[in-house]
Formats: C-alpha cells, structure tokens, sequence
C-alpha cells in the first residue's frame, strides 16, 4: 500500500500537488492534514474521483494540540491497517503573516509556528508511521539569502538568530511593517534548511529528507495575510512568462514524494524547482542545526497542556 500525507492542501501549490498526487497510478492512501471546512472537504472529493482512497484530517497547524491530534488519528490509521506506513510525508502547508506581533495559540510568533514548528511536532510525532526509505518533504525558499534581484524587490534575507528568540513574537504598540514579515519568512525558510540537515541525521536509513524550493509564486494565498498592495502586484507578476505557479511546482512535489528518480534524495539535498541545487554556505552550519534542534524540542514541550 502507497501512502502520502500532505499539509496544507487546500490552496495553491498544496492543492496542485494534491491532485497531482492523486493521479499517480501508484498511490492508494491519501492522508490530507488541513484546516477543517468545505476547502477541506472540497479536494479530497476531487482526489477520490481518481480513484484514490482519502482521509481528511482536520487541522489547524497553529494550534500545536490540533497537530498532536491529527498525528494521533494518522497513527491509528496506520496502526489498525486501513493504510499503510507513510511512504511520503509532505510538509507542505506555510504561511506569511504581515505582522510579527501576530502570535499562535501556543504563544509563538505565527510565521515561526506554522512554516517550522506545526512541521517539527508533526514530523517527530510521525517518525514510528513511516514506511522503511520513507521521503520527508518539506518546503523551501530561496529568501533565505539576498542576491540582486530580491534587494531589487525589497525581500529581505534571513538574520538569524537562536531560534527561541525566532519564536518570540514582536512587541511593542507600533506595527514592525512588512520588512520585519519578509525577514520572519527568510528566518523560517532558512530554519527549515537547517531542520532538513539535521532531521537527516537524526533518522538515518529510515527516510530520505529534501527541501523543495517551487520558485517564487507571487499572487497564491500564501501571501493572504500580507498588505493588500502587496497582493495585488504578486497577481500581476504572476502573469509574466516563467512565473513559477502552483500549476506548474505541484506535479514536480508530487513527484519527488511517489516517482523512482527521487528515490535516493537526501541528506537535506535543496531541490529548486525539480533541479538538485547546492544551498548558499549560510544554509549549512552544524552548530545552528544542533541548537535549532534542541531550541526546537524545548519549544514543543513547552506548548504542552
């Protein structure tokens, strides 16, 4: 039996990628872990029309106790045999919050909890349901460094710093403004690079860990929660040639969770848009992912009832 999990498939590339998926001969369980609502309900009727077997699980990855529970229930499928061990985990859903101040039910800044921590809690709660040669999946953004063309667009790089402080919602009466967003974005993809480094390490043989980068897809609803200036110039540029869009990223993503080519995939390998690519030095520091993973387990246990 071939079993996915995906999050956030809802919208953009989490729904192409759940279609996607779901149009590959070769898988037969279909675990959608997302918000609860009619969007929920909505693609996991359009997956079964493939023919596949789905499970929605509904979730709210802001909330550490729901994804605690939606792992719970994914265990007790997989315990009582109505699908089978994971064979890829896709952690796919994210978002950007215009404001820093913003903070999750468990207290930590929004950007921070739903890209990296919802993620980490799943993952490590998920490690004993996965198949043997599973794929970890998680999801990238070239942001994490500047190079021209994004100081041109004012996205800022990641700045780094010990990840309970990352955590920490801003304070203050005043708005940090939509740099401070940008870089609490950076920070998070750039904590995800170190995740997958580090979570490769950790599980060994069990699983192949990559980060995918779907190429910058201005206008999507990851952006939902950014100014609406902001939005309506990401829907225009989403019109140029070469765009990256959900339409085009998603069948790359389900790819590497299903197709052989992507079977010995690991190690953290940064894929950008279906091509193997080596991530800036600053992605890499063995110091960082170490104290990101102990910083990271602190942080789950303390959102503990």
């Amino acid at each position: 039996m071939t079993t996915v999990l995906i999050t956030g498939p809802t919208r953009g590339l989490g729904r192409a990628t759940t279609l996607a998926l779901a149009q590959n001969p070769k898988l037969q369980h279909l675990l959608l872990v997302g918000r609860e609502g009619p969007a929920l309900r909505e693609v996991g009727e359009e997956a079964r029309r493939y023919g596949v077997d789905v499970h929605e699980i509904g979730c709210d990855l802001s909330r550490l106790a729901d994804v605690r529970a939606a792992a719970g229930v994914v265990r007790s499928l997989v315990d009582e045999g109505r699908v089978g061990p994971l064979d890829a985990l896709v952690a796919n859903a994210g978002a950007m919050t215009a404001d820093t101040r913003l903070a999750s039910a468990d207290g930590y800044e929004m950007t921070f909890a739903v890209n990296y921590l919802a993620h980490a809690q799943l993952i490590g709660d998920l490690v004993d349901a996965l198949a043997d040669h599973a794929r970890i999946l998680l999801i990238g953004s070239n942001t994490y460094h500047a190079n021209i063309w994004r100081r041109l667009l004012h996205v800022p790089a990641a700045s780094w710093r010990d990840p309970v402080e990352l955590a920490r919602p801003a304070v203050g009466e005043d708005d940090p403004g939509t740099e401070a967003a940008g870089v609490a974005y950076s920070d998070a993809k750039l904590a995800i690079l170190y995740y997958a480094h580090e979570l490769q390490r950790r599980v060994g043989d069990r699983a192949g860990v990559a980060v995918f980068e779907p190429g910058w897809m201005p206008g999507t609803a990851l952006s939902r929660g950014a100014p609406e200036l902001f939005q309506k110039v990401g829907r225009g540029l989403a019109r140029l040639p070469g765009v990256a869009t959900p339409e085009r990223s998603g069948p790359v993503l389900a790819a590497m969770a299903l197709d052989d080519r992507w079977a010995d995939v690991r190690d953290g390998a940064f894929v950008v848009r279906g091509k193997v690519t080596r991530a800036q030095p600053v992605a890499y520091d063995r110091d960082r992912e170490a104290r990101l993973w102990d910083a990271t387990a602190q942080l789950l246990e303390d959102a503990r009832p």
